[in-house]
């Protein structure tokens, strides 16, 4: 049975035009209009055994929501079929014939085309999600040549609905059309004619909630841009030869920033100094603490600041102050907000910060608490009695973010209205309350203090005991931020000190923690002198706007709180360790019941039945994050009249309106809560303007554009196929070759661009597993490909070192490519930045790293390839610069070259019976693979030089190493005889 899923007339017209099957075309649309909607229905009227419609580049959760949407169409028995990797060549060529609608990742693909495993004379069309990742070297472009080239009557369809990303470079639909070979666009904004017309005729209740922030956030807010105006100030200072005219704070607040100033610096990326390079890591942290403050508990913030003042003062690996350290930190701004972030949290007094009382010597006495309270001038909690746990000095403020209280009276209200307004019994909807957040996080932290809030105590401090139970995480933490700095220091001695009996022992616990933090409080005292009273250094010099305050002034006072919690904790022993890691029960019972409530989970029912049971709809909120199209089904399912968005979503306002269009009769609230003069808001309204100019430029850009000729009007491959002879053959003549070159690539060579570029220059790819090599350009030449990366783990590691030594045993031109990429800077420079694999980066002048240290730098890898080319003297070097170049070095190498053969290339050290078929020990197999120094391209030969895993045990070093070389061979040696004594 099927359950109908309607069309609004803008998706029905939209279906219409592109279900064609003599047609290919490209679907341009707005997110959130219901662009998986569209793409099922295309699906179901394609679906027939007769047909083979493939489905490319969908995620594995897209294939989750398109399976379940297509089984409420009635597509089922099969429905759509997913081809993973666990599936044979075997099981794929069966699935394969059934036909239907099949999903299949773009690397598999490929692979099956060239082997002729897929019939493509037979595929009914080809399906395209995310063609705005779509790019003249992506796996995607070489399937549909492969396609086109025995198919050219099957229809392609390609998706998108990120017109952001097609705004980039020049001419950017163009090129993605032409890499698809399409020839039509349909583009479908929010202000399309019929996009208006549906989704105007029935509107929900929108009520616009635009919260103030406090006056600490906005001083914070308010201070994070102006960190980010200087960043971007000096960072277009210090790169006056690039174009940076897109570097603004207002672009600055979109992710998609981080990668448009990456790719502007990228070509010159090792020539930029280090300032230029700590300059873009700001940008990503400060841009980042904007969505932070806005997300994050008042804790968690100040918390996330602290160890960014902290990471920039002390190396996180030598324990050293640090020399390259943020500019931004040294502004006045910054120390603005800092203060302003501790002061949302807690007001400490002199006498924490210096920690001269100690109030743990007073025990429980509540009326010596109230006079110590007294003189020091501080207060206590919301129930007046001052928390054991809370350090003398330490006034709690626990600021909650504003929108908690403000979503309070939300669902207040909304309870109200549903007594008011109770639902008649013939409604399709429901009184769920669906609240969405922009992260998971969120999400539990909403959960958390609807659960554990005081509804007796007045708005904007309902959620004290959610906010003193992080307080004393946050305590912990900074003890552990103590011992950190301090090696040694109060750790040790927190075991010893209990309560009543054991008040000496404190006594002398405190004596010796207090000794401890004299001692480094003098010498931070000492270090902070010298940075204040003598020459500023280097990276103080170049903070933006010239001052050397801000945040890392404070830093010496972060470590002096830092010892005295960890002074005050140390003296607290057993009953403080217990109250601090076990949480109020009656809180976390509550936190259950809510979670089961707003997860839709039913608990069991012998479990506690008198706190449990059916919820009733009009009790139950959902509280969810924002997703993809899934929250189309979302909303169907549920069906709820009131929804509180928690963050403005633009994606989700418009699956809202067609909901509420394909809903008549029902009413439906939205509450839409936004803090007003915010990062959120300018992000949100900044959000929809790029949208509406990437539409805007696209439609453009289809009016005027050229379109490119059609497959059948390009040149024919045999084209490509003239090989100049050599000169003694008729003077040199050009004859046309009856067959085209061919090169045989390991099949896992297939998630790099250069096997497509191969064919696209005219060169018939042989996909195979080979032991040997990468690529075979002909019965002599074997090339082993290595991007920057790859080369320099392959180094450390000695992989490197085996696969040459192996295409040096078995060809004669044994040939490395060290492939760069395309718009990166053509130099090893780059190696230091590849994070993966770096450790320390460059090395001061005075701090060369040891022989035996495992650190990238420049000269530690052209030494390695220096040493690579001495053992391999035959060994061939080819530096490229992009796939391009990859591709026209081939072309040019096979030149007068023979074809090569497959067959051969596969015998090449493998074993003979491996090859023709014959049985395998796969456990042997398996166990050699697990011996350091054999890996899955020397197993086969390796097991070919020994008959057995005895024999091979068997073996003197000198004997493994004439099988895997002198590295891997020592290495699988010393494996095999651990604890023998050489």
């Amino acid at each position: 049975m099927s359950t109908t899923v309607s069309l609004l007339p803008y998706q029905t017209s939209l279906v219409q035009s592109i279900m064609d099957p003599s047609s290919s075309e490209m679907v341009l649309i707005a997110r959130g209009l219901g662009l998986r909607t569209v793409l099922c229905t295309l699906l179901k009227i394609y679906n027939a055994p007769s047909n083979l419609v493939l489905l490319m580049n969908a995620s594995q959760d897209e294939e989750n929501g398109i399976g379940s949407l297509l089984g409420l169409m009635g597509v089922r028995n099969p429905g759509l079929r997913i081809v993973s990797y666990e599936m044979n060549r075997r099981e794929r060529r069966e699935l394969y014939k059934q036909g239907g609608i099949i999903s299949v990742t773009s690397r598999i693909l490929v692979g099956d085309m060239l082997l002729d495993d897929i019939p493509r004379e037979l595929i009914t069309g080809l399906l395209v999600l995310h063609a705005e990742k779509i790019t003249p070297t992506s796996l995607e472009a070489f399937i549909v040549r492969l396609y086109r080239e025995k198919n050219k009557a099957g229809f392609l369809k390609a998706f998108s609905d990120q017109p952001e990303q097609i705004t980039h470079g020049l001419f950017p639909l163009r090129t993605i059309m032409k890499e698809l070979q399409l020839r039509k666009t349909h583009i479908y904004p929010r202000f399309h004619e019929e996009v208006q017309e549906s989704l105007e005729r029935r509107k929900a209740d929108v009520v616009e909630l635009h919260q103030p922030m406090t006056e600490l956030m906005h001083d914070i807010h308010e201070s994070i841009i102006l960190c980010m105006g200087a960043t971007l100030s000096e960072l277009k200072r210090s790169n006056t030869t690039l174009d940076l005219d897109d570097f603004s704070v207002e672009n600055a607040y979109f992710r998609m920033f981080d990668a448009i100033v990456r790719k502007q610096l990228d070509p010159v990326w090792h020539k930029v100094g280090p300032k230029t390079k700590q300059l873009v890591g700001d940008l990503t942290t400060l841009r980042n603490l904007l969505a932070f403050l806005l997300s994050y508990d008042a804790l968690a913030l100040h918390t996330y600041l602290e160890s960014i003042v902290h990471s920039n003062t002390v190396s996180s690996v030598t324990g050293e102050k640090r020399t390259n350290q943020s500019p931004w930190l040294f502004l006045e701004a910054a120390d603005v907000m800092l203060k302003a972030a501790r002061r949302r949290c807690y007001i400490s007094t002199d006498a924490f910060r210096a920690g001269t009382v100690a109030p743990q010597t007073l025990g429980d006495d509540d009326d010596e608490w109230a006079a110590l309270d007294e003189e020091l001038g501080t207060v206590g909690d919301d129930t007046g009695k001052k928390k054991k746990w809370l350090p003398h000095g330490m006034e709690p403020v626990l600021e909650e973010l504003p929108k908690w209280p403000l979503l309070v009276e939300v669902l207040q209200e909304i309870e109200q209205t549903m007594i008011d307004h109770p639902l008649p019994p013939q409604s399709t909807a429901s009184d769920v309350v669906l609240v969405m957040t922009s992260s998971q996080r969120t999400c539990d932290q909403l959960r958390e203090y609807l659960g554990t809030m005081n509804p007796s105590l007045p708005m904007g401090q309902q959620g004290r005991r959610m906010m003193e139970r992080r307080l004393r995480e946050y305590l912990h933490w900074k003890s552990r931020l103590n011992e950190r700095n301090n090696p040694g220091g109060a750790k040790s001695k927190q075991g010893g000190g209990g309560g009543g009996a054991g008040a000496e022992k404190d006594g002398d616990v405190l004596s010796e923690a207090m000794k401890r933090k004299d001692a480094a409080k003098a010498n931070r005292a000492a270090n902070r002198r010298r940075v204040r009273g003598g020459a500023p250094a280097p990276s103080q010099r170049s903070a933006p706007g010239g001052r050397e305050e801000g945040a890392m002034s404070q830093a010496g006072e972060m470590m002096d709180e830092s010892d005295s919690v960890a002074t005050f904790l140390s003296t607290q022993g057993a009953f403080q360790a217990e109250d601090l890691t076990l949480a109020d029960d009656q809180a976390l019972e509550e936190l259950r019941r809510l979670v089961a409530a707003t997860q839709g989970e039913l608990p069991d029912v012998d479990e506690e039945e008198q706190f449990y049971g059916l919820v009733s709809p009009e009790q139950t909120i959902i509280i969810r994050a924002y997703s993809d199209d899934a929250d189309d089904l979302l909303l169907a399912e549920i069906r709820p009249r009131f929804i509180v968005m928690f963050e403005p979503n633009q994606e989700f306002i418009r699956r809202v309106e067609v909901y509420r269009s394909l809903s008549p009769g029902l009413a439906v609230r939205v509450y839409f809560m936004l803090y007003e003069k915010s990062a959120e808001e300018v992000k949100y309204l900044t959000g929809l303007r790029k949208e509406k100019d990437a539409f805007e430029r696209l439609i453009k850009e289809r009016g005027s554009m050229l379109l490119p000729l059609g497959e059948n009007d390009r040149p024919s491959r045999g084209d490509l196929m003239i090989k100049q002879l050599s000169t003694r053959m008729a003077g040199g003549g050009k004859v046309i070759e009856t067959t085209p070159p061919q090169v045989i690539v390991d099949a896992r060579e297939f998630g790099s661009s250069l096997p497509g570029l191969l064919h696209a220059a005219g060169v018939n790819i042989i996909p195979v597993t080979l032991t040997v090599g990468d690529y075979i350009l002909s019965p002599d030449m074997c090339v082993e490909r290595k991007s920057v990366p790859d080369l320099v783990a392959s180094l450390n590691n000695g992989r490197l070192y085996t696969q040459c030594e192996l295409m040096s045993a078995h060809y004669k031109q044994p040939i490395l490519l060290i492939e760069f990429e395309e718009y990166k800077a053509f130099s090893l420079e780059i190696v230091s930045e590849v994070k993966s694999y770096a450790k320390g980066g460059k090395y001061p002048k005075k701090q060369q790293p040891k022989a035996n240290d495992d650190s990238i730098s420049i000269t530690a890898i052209q030494s390695k390839l220096v040493l690579l080319t001495l053992s391999f003297p035959r060994l061939r070097i080819i530096w490229s610069s992009s796939p391009y170049e990859s591709a026209d070095s081939f072309k040019d190498l096979k030149a007068n070259q023979p074809e090569p053969d497959p067959v051969k290339a596969i015998t090449v050290g493998a074993e003979d019976g491996d090859v023709a078929g014959g049985a395998t020990n796969t456990a042997a197999e398996d166990l050699l693979r697990a011996i350091p120094g054999i890996t899955a391209k020397n197993v086969k030969h390796v097991m070919s030089k020994v008959r057995s895993v005895r024999e091979l045990c068997e073996l003197e070093l000198s004997g493994v190493q004439d099988i895997l070389g002198i590295e891997p061979g020592k290495l699988c040696w010393e494996f095999l005889h651990k604890g023998e004594k050489s």
